[in-house]
């Protein structure tokens, strides 16, 4: 795995490696994270892979607006609401995939396709100029090893992936980050929300 500084070659670096169907570690605004091509499957497989992840258990995918999501994801009021008061942020919301794009972008390597897609704007810099260059959506996922911590720092990136064969291929350096909670994460599914993980975003369902 290489290591660069953040800086604008760092992200056209980032971009090509994307593109190769590989792999970016790269700073968020919780702690850094995983990015692949989300539409190339065996980009998919791979970071699976590297992080040892169950295929039980999807990505979820980044963009830099709301309005780059509407070809991908079926929006609801109370959704649009939330994402306006929390995005760019902290929070993940789950939606129904488009009928149409079944098949064409891969949450998770699994043969069944799934309905669902986690939806991540991430106001880190980084994030987001890595999300609105690329042309297709991109992954979200901790750098890290499923059963292992979330990294704040490069320096616990290349301890977790010292020495395995599989490992990410870049490494976008932005420093130590200050520690912060996980996104929250909620669910939208067939019109009723629903709490799948309290984060960094405090929210309450209404009685």
């Amino acid at each position: 795995m290489r290591s660069i500084p953040a800086s604008s070659q760092a992200i056209d670096e980032a971009l090509a490696v994307l593109q190769s169907g590989g792999i970016v570690a790269h700073a968020t605004e919780t702690c850094y994270g995983l990015a692949c091509d989300l539409t190339n499957v065996r980009a998919v497989e791979r970071i699976f892979t590297v992080k040892e992840r169950p295929y039980t258990s999807p990505v979820n995918a980044l963009f830099h607006s709301v309005e780059a999501t509407e070809e991908w994801v079926e929006w609801t009021e109370e959704a649009r609401a939330l994402a306006a008061a929390h995005l760019p942020g902290p929070l993940t919301i789950i939606l129904p995939l488009r009928p149409q794009r079944a098949g064409s972008i891969f949450p998770s390597p699994s043969p069944s396709p799934s309905p669902m897609l986690g939806i991540r704007i991430s106001p880190h810099p980084i994030a987001m100029e890595l999300s609105k260059r690329y042309p297709k959506p991109i992954s979200t996922t901790s750098a890290n090893r499923t059963s292992l911590a979330e990294g704040y720092s490069v320096a616990e990136i290349l301890e977790q992936f010292a020495g395995r064969k599989a490992q990410p291929d870049l490494c976008i350096d932005s420093g130590i980050l200050e520690f912060q909670p996980p996104s929250t994460i909620v669910t939208f599914e067939r019109g009723t929300m629903e709490i799948v993980r309290q984060g960094s975003v405090c929210l309450e369902l209404e009685p």
